[in-house]
């Protein structure tokens, strides 16, 4: 299996695609990464260095992988953080090319926005971007529960409100819908909740909250777990396998108190997860 990745990278921690690339390659799948910043590290550190590179130089590097004869071959297109709509211009056009040379080929977005605690992140238009031209190009989407109530324009506290903004999305575009970080009610306050919404119903999974410092990249790392299981799997099957993957690779960062995920401590877990959750049908 071959998935194009457009993404952040950093030198140091593991965020966009230094957060996506290695879980992807430990389960056995083959990635072209399109760097759209080359940071020393995230921006969450307060200082950082490094170029944002400009739309037209990502394009040329997409452009010469296209040239290499990838994208009749590709299984998958990935993004996540888009820093300017000039560059969510280029990924939607590369998402389209991809399609017409083959049109098996899906296109998971993550919506990388904002989040409860801190509000929108990105700069102004990212948003707006993200709900008109990201998603009706995307099959799937992985919002966190904020950045899924912005793009449905649907408030999501209880999980029927969640399953009901999902089911919005999806009318906009993608047929699968990932929300991660679901608290509400219908959460018990030690825990967390992941929820898919597709063809196949709502299914959730509920994890144990750990007692972790901030830690930047775990949505990075989740869509692209998510995306290489469902290219294997049925969702509700991708939905369990990401929920464990994703607990044990925090679970591991807990312990070792590191505010950077520690990937590859816990790469074993990330394709034979030792914990497993229940996930239920709604």
């Amino acid at each position: 299996m071959q998935i194009l990745s457009i993404q952040s990278a950093v030198a140091y921690g593991h965020v966009g695609n230094s957060a996506a690339v290695f879980p992807l390659q430990r389960m056995g799948i083959e990635v072209w990464p399109v760097n759209t910043v080359e940071f020393s590290n995230h921006t969450g550190y307060g200082s950082w260095k490094g170029p944002v590179l400009p739309a037209a130089d990502v394009a040329a590097i997409v452009d010469g992988v296209r040239e290499r004869g990838v994208f009749e071959h590709l299984d998958a297109v990935l993004s996540g953080y888009q820093g300017a709509e000039d560059v969510g211009a280029v990924v939607v056009e590369t998402v389209q090319a991809v399609k017409a040379a083959n049109p098996n080929a899906i296109y998971c977005a993550d919506p990388v926005m904002g989040d409860r605690w801190c509000g929108f992140y990105v700069r102004a238009g990212i948003p707006e971007f993200m709900r008109e031209r990201v998603l009706p190009v995307a099959d799937v989407t992985t919002p966190n529960q904020f950045e899924l109530e912005f793009l449905a324009e649907h408030a999501a506290e209880s999980l029927d409100d969640v399953v009901a903004a999902a089911q919005i999305v999806r009318e906009r575009g993608p047929q699968t819908v990932l929300v991660t970080s679901v608290e509400g009610p219908d959460i018990a306050p030690d825990q967390m909740g992941m929820l898919a919404v597709s063809d196949a119903g709502a299914h959730l999974v509920r994890t144990p909250k750990l007692d972790l410092a901030t830690v930047s990249g775990s949505g990075d790392a989740t869509a692209a777990v998510f995306l290489a299981n469902l290219l294997r799997h049925d969702v509700a099957t991708a939905l369990g396998r990401t929920a464990a993957a994703v607990y044990a690779i925090l679970e591991v960062t807990a312990k070792t108190g590191s505010t950077e995920m520690e990937l590859i401590a816990a790469q074993a877990q990330i394709t034979d997860p030792t914990v497993t959750f229940e996930v239920t049908r709604l």
